[in-house]
């Protein structure tokens, strides 16, 4: 069984590691997480319209099948 001294020193290392493997993250520019970002925002957008469309086109056609 561990005791509370050598869970808080592997709650150190642990953390030590963290702050090491980050500092190796190669981060990728501000503008260019913008512009993702954009693009995401925007491909959604239109995927749901797109989505919403044949949504109501179905239930359109739906409804008249079954009148």
């Amino acid at each position: 069984m561990t005791t509370m001294t050598e869970r808080w020193e592997q709650l150190v290392r642990f953390l030590r590691d963290i702050r090491i493997e980050l500092k190796k993250v190669n981060w990728p520019p501000r503008k260019e997480v913008m512009g993702s970002t954009i693009v995401v925002i925007v491909s959604v957008f239109i995927l749901s319209f797109f989505l919403g469309i044949v949504d109501v086109s179905l239930q359109k056609l739906i409804a008249y099948v079954l009148k």
